[in-house]
């Protein structure tokens, strides 16, 4: 990572406290005030149009991050010269030197709980779109929940873990492995950081099969100091419906009104009594940033050098960008952000399930890749680029043993399946049997044949995560075809790598609830 030009990196002591990547999480009862959005300052910054003048005063305390350096070269191709721009919020109850952040602010101010509970999950994710030609932005948010397939910076995989997870998983990992090295404090939290932001990059860009060109990540105390800027007093918001949530402490009426910061971060944290839990809550995250720039836009704060450096004062000590990120150039691109055409849509999912005894909601990476492209303006008709390539071909097999046992109840389904993993390059015994007919297909594995379990779980659409057994001799991975099963043509690629289709049409049904468009005080639930 490139220092940062504030001076921002960490004074972590000792090991991080990593929360186990299974078993039980903390209560929800704790967890539910964890606000989720943060990104109103990068969003502003994204949407600024600003002068030299102000752009030198503003670049010299920027936090800047080289992550982007290293995914870029396993990055998906543009289809355009369009720029897309992650918004990245980060669910941490510290500030930009990883010190908790003081105990009274977060339970008063934040209504968060406590600082010890917080860690480096990203509970707001949002794709910018923002066309070359000046046509309309689409920003897509990613549900936090979305069990995926996530990477670290190098490209190599995780395992299957919520979105939202990429970050933690690799700024502990990170962490752990510098400690033991010896490295402390500032550079210690500095270089963890970077691995979290290089893996969510890596993650969003395979999930969704498009390139990300800029980020900008900002934490929980960013979101609270940019509502409490004076130019954007007083906040405005919309409600459908009358709230009143002890959780996150939102207490609002129906219809247009006036929140201060502490009200602001109660109206995009709740999700507890709201119809759609945390679509809903996603929605107001959307329509808080639509509100954030049409009062800055209204207020004269993009044509006044003064107000623009009250801003960027608050912004700048809450914010990290990519180092490759020149604000007046990217301004110049992104003028429609702050003229009523932006469209946030949210990505769908299809279903709530349990994954390392966590709840989850499951993808069509298919379905969402697809989506996304169409959206992007790829349809079927454009030219497959070298990152396409990578995600129209099978990844390569993990080292295993793979056995198939017939309980689909169809004769021969398991001689099938295991000619068609052959030839992706497992290794296999060459013999099947038959067992108990079952209702869903299931793979276990034995000692270190985790990877080779996670790909085979994933070609074959397994409604159940893979799972360790100790029956199962190490190195080797059984699968047990159920009535589920349906063969799939010798060396076809896994589900979450076959190439996206795009839809001939795309609607807001689509899409995971309405879209919320900017330009003005969106009234949501």
């Amino acid at each position: 990572m490139r220092e940062e030009r504030s001076g921002a990196g960490g004074h972590g002591h000792g090991r991080a406290k990593a929360r186990p990547r299974g078993g039980k999480r903390v209560p929800r009862l704790v967890i539910a005030g964890r606000a989720v959005v943060g990104v109103a300052s990068a969003a502003v910054l994204a949407t600024s149009g600003v002068s030299w003048a102000a752009y030198h005063w503003i670049e010299g305390g920027l936090n800047t991050s080289d992550a982007l350096d290293a995914v870029g070269k396993n990055a998906p191709k543009h289809l355009d010269n369009s720029v897309n721009l992650l918004l990245i919020g980060l669910d941490s109850r510290k500030d930009m030197n990883g010190n908790d952040l003081p105990k009274e602010f977060v339970q008063d101010q934040l209504h968060a709980g406590s600082s010890d509970i917080g860690y480096y999950n990203t509970n707001t994710l949002i794709l910018m779109h923002i066309p070359a030609d000046g046509g309309k932005v689409q920003a897509f948010s990613i549900p936090r929940d979305d069990y995926v397939q996530t990477f670290n910076g190098d490209g190599s995989e995780q395992g299957h873990y919520k979105i939202k997870e990429a970050y933690s998983n690799a700024y502990t990992g990170r962490r752990e492995k510098l400690y033991a090295e010896g490295l402390r404090d500032d550079k210690l939290e500095a270089q963890s950081r970077e691995a979290g932001r290089e893996a969510t990059l890596a993650t969003v860009q395979n999930f969704l099969g498009v390139p990300i060109d800029h980020f900008a990540e900002v934490n929980l105390l960013g979101f609270y100091d940019i509502a409490n800027v004076p130019a954007l007093q007083p906040i405005q918001i919309c409600l459908k419906h009358p709230v009143k949530d002890r959780y996150s402490g939102a207490d609002f009426r129906a219809g247009l009104q006036t929140v201060n910061a502490k009200q602001a971060l109660a109206f995009v944290r709740q999700r507890h009594g709201l119809d759609g839990g945390d679509l809903d809550r996603t929605h107001r995250q959307q329509a808080f940033i639509s509100s954030v720039t049409h009062k800055l836009k209204s207020q004269g704060v993009f044509d006044s050098l003064s107000k623009l450096q009250g801003l960027f004062g608050v912004v700048k000590k809450d914010l990290v960008i990519d180092s490759k990120l020149n604000v007046i150039d990217f301004a110049q691109q992104a003028t429609n952000l702050t003229g009523g055409k932006v469209e946030f849509r949210t990505l769908p999912t299809e279903g709530s399930a349990t994954r390392n005894n966590e709840d989850v909601e499951l993808v069509d990476v298919d379905k969402v890749r697809g989506l996304v492209r169409a959206e992007f303006g790829g349809g079927p008709s454009s030219s497959p680029s070298a990152g396409d390539d990578k995600h129209s071909a099978p990844a390569k097999a993990a080292p295993a043993t793979v056995d198939v046992l017939n309980g689909s109840g169809r004769t021969g389904a398991a001689a099938e399946e295991l000619k068609s993993l052959a030839a992706l390059g497992y290794t296999t015994s060459g013999t099947t049997s038959n067992t108990a007919t079952q209702a869903r297909t299931t793979v276990v594995y034995g000692k270190g044949a985790q990877t080779a379990a996670q790909q085979v779980a994933s070609r074959l659409g397994t409604t159940a995560a893979p799972a360790t057994s100790p029956e199962v001799p190490d190195g080797h991975v059984q699968v047990v075809l159920g009535e589920d099963f349906t063969a799939s043509p010798a060396g076809s690629p896994s589900p979450s790598s076959a190439p996206p289709s795009s839809p001939a049409h795309v609607s807001d049904s689509d899409f995971a609830g309405e879209s919320v468009k900017e330009g003005g005080i969106p009234c949501v639930n």
